[in-house]
């Protein structure tokens, strides 16, 4: 079961996005991507992975994945897998500093696409 999803009848007018959490973030952060289906990796299993078997594992699950690793970028071609990287830039990984960031992220989900990153500041 998805640690947060929303009723569809709440958000009809877009499609959910199923987002996966990197474990850099607090799993809380589901409950701030209202209409998405939102997992967190440490959640569902996979703390630990590596960012290449992370991304060949999340992208037969999922659309998206959001993290703050700003390495993964210069380590992995992100063009090779079948969904988005959403790279978080914030002070700290806690709630307080990530939670801000939200309507940055609602905007980018709404664009992103398979193989690409967007990095919201």
């Amino acid at each position: 079961m998805p640690c947060w999803r929303s009723r569809a009848r709440d958000y009809v007018s877009r499609p959910e996005v199923r987002i996966l959490l990197d474990e850099n973030l607090d799993w809380r952060l589901c409950r701030e991507l209202p209409g998405h289906e939102v997992e967190s990796v440490p959640l569902i299993g996979w703390a630990g992975l590596k960012n290449g078997a992370l991304l060949a594992q999340a992208e037969k699950r999922f659309d998206v994945l959001l993290t703050m690793d700003s390495n993964m970028v210069r380590q992995q071609n992100v063009a090779r897998f079948r969904l988005a990287v959403i790279v978080l830039q914030a002070r700290s990984n806690r709630l307080a500093d990530t939670r801000p960031l939200r309507p940055k992220v609602l905007a980018a989900l709404s664009s992103v696409q398979p193989g690409t990153l967007a990095v919201v500041p």
